[in-house]
């Protein structure tokens, strides 16, 4: 059985497709299968972090929401650049990116799609895949496909930073994902500089949301050098971002192993 697992933010410029990527990576690391889709349709990305090229990208999901291709047309392997140098069959990163092309981008924001396509996909990419994991990179705020991937999802990475912009949209967010019944929420704080106490910083943020805080995240040099160019548990596995990052396994994998 599938984990579905959203990754959100109420504001851009948190940081969750770097998130998203690399806890992909780091489940593929303990032997997973693992799907990405990047449902950040307005201002796709996570491409980027694999090593992908858009001249190089036969099908996105915007092929698929608009009866172009099957949703599996649409799926790259990018396990290399998530997992080098595991063997086959060892862990896996299969990505569905959404398209860069500026005239498809403009497509979406004048007609929009229609969403129970994309719960059909989503569902549809599940089953042909045989997946452990599903991430879903979705678009910040809320929104009609941001709610429509909530619901469906067994666990809710809620991706804020010690910012009182964040603080508020955060709580929106979780408000509506209880509503919805999302079995697990967890939040992730991001971008936490050096001179905050983490252990405090994470005590405060759970007792007001009430939800637990999965890991706090230093505001990290390795990933501004990166910039981008790839994911940092790959290349640099022992990074304070990642090992902070690590911590996430430890709620999701439990919950993935009673589920199956």
């Amino acid at each position: 059985m599938t984990t579905i697992i959203s990754v959100h933010s109420y504001r851009g410029g948190t940081g969750k497709s770097n998130i998203s990527a690399n806890v992909a990576a780091l489940l593929a690391q303990s032997g997973h299968r693992v799907g990405v889709m990047d449902v950040d349709i307005r201002s796709p990305g996570i491409h980027v972090l694999f090593g992908l090229e858009p001249q190089n990208i036969d099908h996105t999901l915007n092929d698929f929401l608009w009866g172009r291709c099957s949703v599996d047309a649409a799926i790259v392997d990018v396990t290399r650049a998530a997992v080098p140098g595991t063997p086959r069959g060892r862990g896996q990163v299969l990505l569905v990116p959404s398209s860069m092309r500026t005239g498809e981008i403009a497509r979406i924001l004048k007609e929009g799609y229609a969403v129970e396509v994309l719960n059909e996909g989503i569902h549809e990419l599940c089953r042909r895949l045989d997946l452990d994991y599903l991430i879903i990179d979705t678009h910040p705020g809320v929104n009609e496909e941001t709610l429509l991937s909530v619901a469906i999802s067994d666990t809710l990475l809620m991706v804020l930073r010690p910012d009182q912009q964040d603080y508020q949209g955060t709580a929106v967010t979780l408000e509506l994902a209880m509503r919805l019944e999302v079995p697990q929420m967890l939040l992730v704080v991001n971008k936490v500089h050096s001179s905050i106490d983490a252990v405090e910083l994470k005590g405060e943020i759970e007792a007001a949301y009430r939800s637990p805080v999965a890991c706090v995240l230093p505001l990290s040099d390795d990933l501004v050098r990166l910039g981008s160019a790839a994911v940092l548990a790959a290349v640099t596995p022992n990074a304070p971002y990642v090992t902070a990052l690590r911590d996430v396994l430890a709620y999701l994998e439990p919950r993935h192993a009673s589920a199956g």
